[in-house]
């Protein structure tokens, strides 16, 4: 067992000023003996899903925390120069109470508190303290602030106030961190403790991992603060202390003061937050009152569907189909899933919002197109329905909508005032420094010339998901000025070192999240631009079980509208959609390369690659744009298969020529294409051909 743990940690997501990866905080704490971590970003809880499972994996205790920022005086108060000149403290959960208490203040903090800062105030830390163990923070907490100005009283005065509140759970904290005036507020934090007996902690406000990374983290905060290393007034701490210690350098420093380590163990044998993944928590659909159950109110709509679209004697096949489909959706648990999907979609054609005809494996469900959710007849095209749900592979469905862009609010007005608009929310993304960007960053704050940052960056190549280090693997240029260049060896370590982390917070362009009880229950919120957004990204929500949904805005859809609009109004006519896709006209446009403004064909090897293929009926369409994308290869849809069966006579060798012809060259994966093709359509080509 450990006989200190770090309670005061910054993580990569004290944007811009926490320099530690979370997945190497677990890690680090294994390799310095500790069996216990704590996470206390700024103000937010961005990390603290990614942190409690790279905790879990490597065998390490998680302290789910925060350090958050209190008001000076309300956190309705926004007085310049009064208002943000907040303080901070530590606050760390002791079990799930604790978190959703943690999680309620910090969105509060974002809802009702920002001033430059997401700040809570004394009121709200009143109401929701349950739960929660209290640090009284670095310098810049009240209790020091208040040291530093001379003002013992006032010091006094708050620490019984926070010491009223939390009980045995608020700690003042002293800390080792090589910073001058620490030395004087650990002397009256400890006076202050024998005073009014309040137990000491010992923290090390721990931004990097190792005490080498000081300066990289000081080119972090010169990012983050528009400076330049060489400028005299940019933000510094002056210290290189501010690492993950070993117990050994705390028990070492606060010799003199056991208890303060002693308490760092106890206070984390007291946190046990632990989370739950994979249950799915979706939203209360009130169905009519007639309805016995909501499967009931699915079964009816299901029928009705089915019937308007394949009329009143539709085959046996298609009602096994419907049969097997809903007996998945129930035994897995989706019927209400179905229900709030097809409720908003009916309400956006029902109000003349334009939807998109679906994508994605969603099409591949009979009862998704019998009820409109969908307008692709999976029966027609082969579409697998196990794609979209398998009892075999337990994921949340997603259905991917497109909405006219210009009206894509009203529907999501419309699910906001359904379910509440306390329930439903946005959900963030967040940028990250990726190669060329953090070389300039890095170059700017080195004092680097602008131009030289310029062209090491265009020396790494234009590839998804590239490293630098790999870009001085490819490129042999940019490798031997790593290893001639002392100053660029140096500019490219650094930015190695901040590689990737991420820089700023912004809103998902799609993803909305609706939930059972408020969002703030299950996730702390953030604001940007007055838009409320989860603090949690979407992947992350679905690993909790909450129910995330794409409501896309396209402008192509909206063009359309707008079209139609036009056509009514200055020739009075109504344009219906031509249900027939055999018109000759129509693929001539695709032939001769007039495919501008239609999804996934305008690009210019698209256009190029239809203009060689020459598509004359929409299986050529489909094909040719499932050749032509890369991805997996399994997933070439299921019509291709269809139709390229050896029975089937629609495709002969002759057929299959020109797609493999122009397809060659334009595919990553050439050779595995041609097996498929070959497998598929049940012939074999002369592999010389393509090599």
């Amino acid at each position: 067992m450990s006989n200190f743990v770090h309670l005061h940690v910054h993580s990569e997501f004290s944007l811009l000023d926490g320099a530690n990866r979370i997945k190497d905080l677990p890690v680090r704490a294994k390799e310095l003996g500790m069996d216990s971590i704590a996470i206390t970003d700024h103000g937010v809880m961005y990390g603290v899903i990614d942190f409690y499972k790279a905790c879990k994996k490597e065998g390490i205790k998680p302290i789910i925390g925060c350090e958050v920022y209190v008001a000076p005086r309300t956190r309705f108060q926004k007085e310049p120069n009064i208002d943000n000149k907040y303080s901070h403290l530590i606050l760390l959960a002791k079990n799930n109470e604790g978190y959703k208490n943690l999680s309620k203040l910090v969105s509060i903090g974002f809802t009702q508190g920002y001033y430059y800062k997401p700040r809570i105030d004394l009121e709200v830390l009143e109401k929701y303290h349950e739960g929660l163990i209290c640090l009284s923070a670095c310098l810049a907490g009240s209790v020091n602030q208040a040291i530093l100005s001379g003002n013992m009283e006032k010091a006094g005065e708050i620490a019984l106030w926070f010491k009223n509140l939390f009980k045995e759970d608020y700690y003042l904290e002293i800390q080792n961190n090589g910073i001058k005036e620490q030395v004087l507020a650990n002397q009256k934090l400890i006076e202050l403790s024998r005073k009014l007996d309040i137990p000491l902690v010992a923290t090390n406000d721990a931004h990097y991992l190792k005490k080498e990374d000081a300066y990289n983290h000081e080119v972090l905060l010169c990012i983050q603060t528009g400076k330049r290393m060489s400028d005299e007034d940019r933000m510094r701490f002056d210290t290189d202390e501010l690492y993950i210690k070993s117990p050994e350098e705390m028990t070492d420093f606060f010799k003199n003061f056991p208890d303060a380590i002693e308490n760092t163990v106890k206070i984390a044998d007291k946190c046990n937050v632990e989370f739950e993944f994979g249950n799915t928590i979706l939203p209360n659909y009130d169905v009519p009152k007639e309805y016995n159950t909501h499967f009931d109110y699915l079964s009816k709509l299901c029928e009705d569907g089915l019937i308007q679209r394949y009329g009143e004697n539709f085959s046996e096949d298609i009602r096994k189909r419907a049969d097997y489909e809903i007996g998945i959706i129930k035994k897995m648990g989706y019927v209400d899933y179905f229900l709030i999907v097809w409720d908003f979609i009916h309400y956006a054609k029902q109000n003349g919002i334009p939807v998109g005809p679906g994508r994605g494996s969603g099409a591949g469900s009979i009862l998704a197109y019998a009820i409109g959710i969908t307008d692709i007849d999976p029966m027609k095209y082969n579409l697998l329905f196990e794609r979209f749900l398998n009892p075999e592979r337990i994921s949340m469905p997603d259905f991917d909508v497109d909405f006219c862009y210009e009206r894509r609010q009203d529907v999501i007005d419309y699910v906001c005032s359904k379910y509440g608009h306390d329930h439903v929310s946005q959900i963030i993304t967040f940028g990250t420094m990726s190669a060329r960007m953090v070389i300039r960053d890095v170059g700017r704050v080195l004092d680097f010339p602008y131009a030289e940052c310029d062209k090491l960056a265009k020396m790494i190549p234009n590839e998804l998901h590239i490293t630098i280090k790999k870009a001085i693997e490819q490129n042999r240029e940019l490798a031997d000025l790593y290893e001639s260049d002392e100053n660029i060896k140096k500019l490219l370590d650094i930015a190695m070192a901040l590689e990737g982390m991420p820089r700023q917070a912004s809103t998902h362009a799609c993803g909305v999240v609706i939930t059972k009880d408020p969002v703030d229950t299950y996730v702390p919120l953030y604001v940007r631009d007055n838009q409320i957004s989860t603090q949690f990204i979407m992947t992350t929500l679905e690993e909790l079980g909450l129910l995330k949904m794409d409501f896309l805005g396209l402008r192509t859809l909206t063009v359309i509208k707008d079209c139609i609009d036009l056509v009514k109004q200055c020739r009075g006519i109504d344009v219906e959609f031509d249900k027939d896709m055999n018109d000759p006209k129509v693929y001539k446009l695709w032939q001769e390369g007039k495919s501008c403004g239609i999804f996934q064909f305008e690009s210019q090897g698209m256009t190029s690659f239809m203009k060689e293929l020459k598509p004359d009926c929409l299986e050529d369409i489909i094909a040719g744009v499932s050749l032509y994308r890369p991805g997996p290869m399994d997933q070439i849809p299921r019509y291709i298969r269809g139709k390229l069966n050896p029975g089937h006579n629609e495709y002969t060798h002759q057929r299959l020529e020109p797609i493999l012809n122009v397809t060659y060259g334009c595919m990553v994966y050439q050779e595995q294409v041609m097996q498929i093709v070959r497998d598929l359509a049940g012939y074999s080509l002369r592999k010389s051909r393509f090599s």
